[in-house]
């Protein structure tokens, strides 16, 4: 008996063999229909591409089927009708105000005993429709653009069932509108707003009035001109409300901000966002915008996959935080960017000044290595010797090269600022953007290195010469050496940990730098009652300004010199190979080495090998530093690198094209090069 194979059935052609039927009164069809439909499109690989290649396909049977479009639109009109809208539009994808602690606490309890959602409620249709966890991945992937074309073609319009949707969108615009108030009333947004008086200016009170009038109107079947007057009017308040919130923001950057102002700003906008959506709903001329739908369609179902994501929830409103903080950076790296060959042996001067009192902080480690003492106040000494030189380093105005990294990726990273353009990013004009960031990275390496190599080892020998013996000699010398082979030890490994401790150090001095902006640390050093009285009005002034100025650096200098100074303690205090390699520092030991060994004791070839094991060390202090605060910089700006995939060609084109420009500057410059 031959066993006959199964067709392949065409997952269209089915579709339309098998759908349910449609009722505008029948919710249990109507969703079984759209659950139907949706499976259509969503992928059975990870592949994105699969989704958006079933969708197009899904568009083109539409056209070629309009019976499918109309029960269509009969399906979704059914959903919206028959269910309670409240929770979607006032509570999905819009933060509760119930501070950052609570919102967390939620969030982490929901993971493990999720609520009861009531049948009812649109919010449990919709996780019926899109059940995967993974679902939002290729909703965003098929993109706004194609999502604004499925609605337009599905034409959902309002005519003649109005009330029983507008009445719901009513209800919520009021929910929203008092939040609104309330927040737009907190001390936070007050004292930072433009407004001089708040109980007549605060157009976040004044929308909440303009809601209840066009409620009533529509309660009371008013004309149609008398509504579009008070939504127009209601329209300009809440686009005043928008830029009161981007005036905030604006002034963050010298101020500065605190999460709790972040975090009203943020429930602020989306509150606004969703209004304005609501708007087009109870308006007199009976259409959704198809943008603002999909815009809230496409939020909706990321918001339901992702509603218990505790990541999600901490990237979303701690970002204009990271941004506030990467601005500091931003502004501190203009200044490590070279454009001129000036600039650049500036750099070079600058960085040789670095390496000068570098050549002092290994000295003097040294030094204190030979002091017998705990582990603990070993690795405190050192950290106190670290961080006077890295401040030493930051009130000379030298440079100190592994300090560049994180705060020329902010400045990169505002290349693709779209906040402050509404242009696309010129990818061109970043390449050479990237290529000065590449030479003033090696021209700092350059002045740090031609200095702490020949003068550490200068300082070693004046040493032997004052005191009758060396620094090192012997075995713990050839230590010293072999602890910067690329090979023979971990050195590389241990750069990359120099690398998170640059960046974190980068973190906390841009964050420092937020909180006295925000608390005005200065102006109320300025005003202490106590201090007044023993300080003179003008050195507290100047102890201000300086703080002001210079606790963001401070705080970023004394936290790395701990962070290095303290690693390799923390090692040993719980047994394991932790430590660090500082490129500037390592050279130097390798100085101090070769003097205690001596050069007819060790081999040239070997020597070269751990010369290039002292630039291996530079490199991946360099590339996990910057690679972090790139990161976080491009994040916190919003911005998505898989939006810019032409870039590296772009790059790879401008390299090959003018390579010695990621080396050294042009002697001419033209206005497109650098």
């Amino acid at each position: 008996m031959k066993i006959r194979k199964k067709k392949n059935v065409d997952p269209l052609v089915g579709f339309l063999q098998q759908r349910p039927k449609v009722s505008i009164k029948d919710r249990e069809h109507s969703l079984d229909y759209l659950i139907t439909f949706i499976h259509l499109i969503r992928p059975k690989t990870s592949k994105p591409e699969e989704a958006i290649q079933n969708f197009g396909r899904v568009l083109a049977f539409m056209h070629q089927q309009p019976q499918v479009v109309g029960e269509l639109r009969t399906a979704i009109l059914a959903q919206l009708i028959n269910s309670n809208l409240l929770p979607m539009l006032t509570e999905s994808g819009v933060t509760v105000s119930r501070g950052v602690g609570r919102e967390l606490y939620a969030r982490f309890k929901h993971k493990f005993l999720p609520p009861v959602q009531d049948t009812n409620d649109f919010l449990y249709l919709l996780d019926r429709i899109f059940y995967k966890h993974q679902d939002y991945l290729w909703v965003e992937e098929i993109g706004h653009a194609r999502w604004v074309q499925f609605f337009e073609a599905v034409g959902v319009y309002l005519k003649g069932r109005e009330p029983v949707i507008t009445r719901q969108a009513m209800v919520a615009m009021q929910v929203l509108s008092a939040g609104v108030a309330q927040l737009g009333w907190e001390n936070a947004i007050i004292k930072s707003a433009p407004f001089k008086e708040p109980e007549d200016d605060n157009p976040f009170a004044v929308q909440q009035y303009l809601v209840y009038e066009l409620k009533e109107l529509l309660i009371h079947d008013a004309h149609p001109d008398e509504i579009r007057l008070v939504l127009q009017r209601l329209r300009q308040v809440l686009a005043e409300d928008l830029e009161v919130v981007q005036y905030i923001r604006n002034q963050t950057a010298e101020k500065g901000a605190s999460l709790s102002q972040t975090y009203i700003l943020f429930q602020i906008e989306q509150k606004l966002d969703r209004m304005q959506l609501l708007l087009d709903t109870v308006d007199v001329d009976q259409r959704m915008d198809t943008a603002r739908l999909a815009t809230l369609f496409m939020k909706v179902v990321r918001n339901e996959n992702r509603k218990n994501s505790i990541l999600e929830f901490l990237s979303q409103t701690t970002g204009y935080l990271a941004y506030q903080i990467t601005e500091h950076k931003t502004k501190k790296g203009n200044k490590y960017i070279t454009s001129s060959p000036l600039e650049y042996w500036q750099m070079i001067l600058s960085a040789m000044g670095g390496g000068l009192i570098v050549c002092f902080v290994a000295i003097i480690k040294v030094l204190l290595g030979k002091v017998h003492m705990a582990p603990f106040w070993h690795g405190f000494t050192y950290s106190v010797n670290y961080s006077i030189g890295f401040v030493a380093i930051e009130e000379t105005k030298t440079t100190l090269a592994t300090k560049q990294p994180a705060f020329t990726a902010s400045a990169v990273a505002s290349s693709l600022d779209t906040r402050k353009a509404d242009d696309t990013p010129n990818l061109y004009n970043l390449a050479v953007t990237v290529s000065k960031v590449s030479r003033s990275q090696i021209a700092s390496f350059i002045g740090n290195l031609i200095i702490v190599w020949p003068v550490t080892y200068l300082l070693a020998w004046l040493y032997d010469l004052c005191f009758g013996q060396p620094l090192v000699s012997g075995e713990a010398a050839m230590k010293m050496i072999e602890g910067q082979h690329p090979w023979h030890s971990l050195s590389l490994l241990y750069a990359c940990n120099t690398g998170v401790f640059l960046f974190l150090s980068g973190i906390i001095a841009g964050y420092v730098q937020n909180k006295i902006n925000y608390g005005r640390i200065g102006r109320r050093i300025e005003e202490h009652p106590f201090l007044r009285q023993y300080i003179s009005r003008n050195r507290l002034g100047r102890i201000a300004r300086y703080l002001d100025s210079h606790a963001g650096s401070l705080a970023g200098n004394i936290t790395l010199g701990f962070f290095l100074g303290m690693a390799t303690t923390f090692g040993d205090l719980f047994g394991i190979g932790f430590d660090i390699r500082h490129i500037t520092i390592a050279a130097a030991n390798t100085s101090i080495g070769l003097y205690g060994v001596g050069w007819n004791h060790v081999s040239f070839s070997y020597m070269a090998v751990v010369m290039v094991g002292v630039l291996g060390i530079g490199f991946f202090n360099f590339l996990i530093s910057f690679a972090l605060a790139f990161i976080v910089a491009v994040r916190s700006r919003g911005v998505h690198l898989r939006d810019y995939p032409e870039f590296l060609g772009i790059l790879w084109k401008y390299f090959r094209s003018h390579p010695l420009d990621f080396f050294r500057p042009r002697k001419r410059l033209q206005p497109d090069a650098a």
